[in-house]
Order: structure tokens, then C-alpha cells, then sequence
């Protein structure tokens, strides 16, 4: 299935079956010295995709495409392709088990120094050889394409690092990494969101019973229902065009926009 935009014929494709798929392919990128980008599809993101050109413009440039939501996995396999889920946050740990294990350079970027450096703490603790070179928290309001970004292209390059987990949120996160990619062509960028939040303790995610009954999302809303009501309510409105098109992609049937 493919995610159409509202107003333009482009699409974006999961093309990322599963994490031990991604993580495979991953790890021969960085035995090979190959950049990469990792994106994760969540319903959050089509609906973004639909206004956003540069945030659509990054995604296409993105190497790999996760299903990142229940949702998606579902959606997809209604129109006939067979997808397991891989949220960002949890690529991080066997990502990192990865690269401390080819003693790979790594980078933080995104999220407050304070959140970077007990995240940093716990992750060399638990994976040895694991090396961070760098932890960048950008000012508020960072801008994924302006002097701020430069700097931060600049200080990476300087660091030697090989692997960037990115904690920007989306759409800064892809639309950072699809530009940093493109002057640093050996390295890999990962847009995790709030993953190495989630291992220093300064955000909680949903409990694991929670995940289990794919209730993550309204674990979420009722602990942040201001932030979160208008982002899922745009959510729930776009799911009936989805299904039809996962129905319609399934029996060969065109989709139009």
C-alpha cells in the first residue's frame, strides 16, 4: 500500500517487513561504511504528509520506511502486505547493541542535555565498547533547515560519528536527516522520537499490557489529553479514506487521490 498526498501523486512506501529485516540490513550499511535514514509511517505522520512538502520531500529521500503504529500495520496488511511493527523507540537498544559490538561511533541529537546525558549513562553502562561521541540538544525552536542545522551537520562531522539517533519529533527529525545525509553520506540517521527519553526516564511509556492491546495510543491521550486530542482526532478522520484505499489496493483496483 501506498500513502498518497492530497494534492500531488507521489507516494511513500513502507519497505521494511520487519526489525530483524531492518536491522540486518542495517548493520551490513555500516560494515560497508554506507549512510543510511530510518524513518517509522505512523498515522501522526500521513496525515503531515498530506501538507507538509518538505517533511513529504524528506520522507522520499529516506532509505527505509518502518510501519511505526498498529494502524499502519493493520492498513497494511488489509491491502495485502505483510508487515511487522517497528516503532523507532524500540530500534534503539539493538541498534546500539550493533554498534558497540563494531565499535561503530555514535551521536545523540534532540531532546535537553539532561535527558542526553543519563540516556548516554544507562546506554554505555549497558551495551560495553558502546561509543557516544556526541550529544547535541538543539535551543527550541530549532530549525531542521537553517544555521542551527549547519552547525549541527558540522559538529557531527567533527565528532566522527557513524550512526545519529535523532529525538528532533517529527517532521524536523526526517527533514534533518534527509539534509545531513546528503553531506554526510557514510552515515546513518535514525529518527527514534522520544526513545532515548524513554531509557533516561524523563518521558514513561505506555505499560506493557498497554502495548500489548495496541491501547498505546489512548494510554497516551489520557496522560496528555491537551497535546494530544487535536492530533488524534485528525488521525481518526483520515482512517476511512485509508481503509478503502488498503481495500482497493488489495483487489488491483487504482487509487486515486
Amino acid at each position: 500500500m501506498k500513502w498518497y498526498s492530497s494534492n500531488k501523486d507521489e507516494t511513500i512506501a513502507v519497505n521494511v517487513t520487519s526489525q530483524s529485516v531492518l536491522l540486518g540490513d542495517l548493520k551490513q550499511r555500516l560494515e560497508a561504511v554506507n549512510g543510511f535514514t530510518v524513518a517509522t509511517l505512523n498515522l501522526d505522520h500521513v496525515v503531515k504528509l498530506r501538507h507538509a512538502g518538505a517533511f513529504r520531500d524528506a520522507y522520499e529521500d529516506h532509505s527505509h520506511i518502518t510501519a511505526d503504529g498498529n494502524p499502519i500495520v493493520w492498513l497494511l496488511r488489509l491491502a495485502g502486505q505483510q508487515v511487522s511493527l517497528v516503532p523507532g523507540s524500540e530500534l534503539v537498544e539493538p541498534v546500539l547493541e550493533i554498534a558497540a559490538s563494531m565499535d561503530v561511533p555514535v551521536a545523540f541529537l534532540g531532546s535537553t542535555p539532561a535527558s542526553l546525558e543519563k540516556a548516554r549513562e544507562t546506554l554505555t553502562a549497558r551495551y560495553p565498547g558502546l561509543r557516544i561521541v556526541a550529544c547535541i540538544a538543539p535551543a527550541m525552536g530549532f530549525d531542521p533547515t537553517g544555521q542551527a542545522a549547519d552547525d549541527a551537520i558540522a559538529e557531527l562531522q567533527q565528532s566522527g560519528a557513524r550512526l545519529v539517533l535523532l529525538a528532533l519529533g517529527a517532521p524536523k527529525q526526517e527533514v534533518f536527516a534527509a539534509r545531513a545525509q546528503e553531506h554526510l553520506p557514510q552515515t546513518g540517521f535514525l529518527s527514534i522520537g522520544a526513545g532515548l527519553d524513554f531509557v533516561s526516564g524523563t518521558q514513561t511509556r505506555a505499560p506493557k499490557l498497554a502495548q500489548r492491546l495496541a491501547l498505546e495510543w489512548l494510554w497516551r491521550l489520557v496522560n496528555s489529553p491537551t497535546r494530544l486530542a487535536r492530533r488524534y482526532g485528525s488521525c481518526i478522520l483520515i482512517l476511512p479514506e485509508l481503509v478503502w484505499r488498503a481495500l482497493r489496493s488489495r483487489s488491483g483496483g487504482a487509487v486515486s487521490r
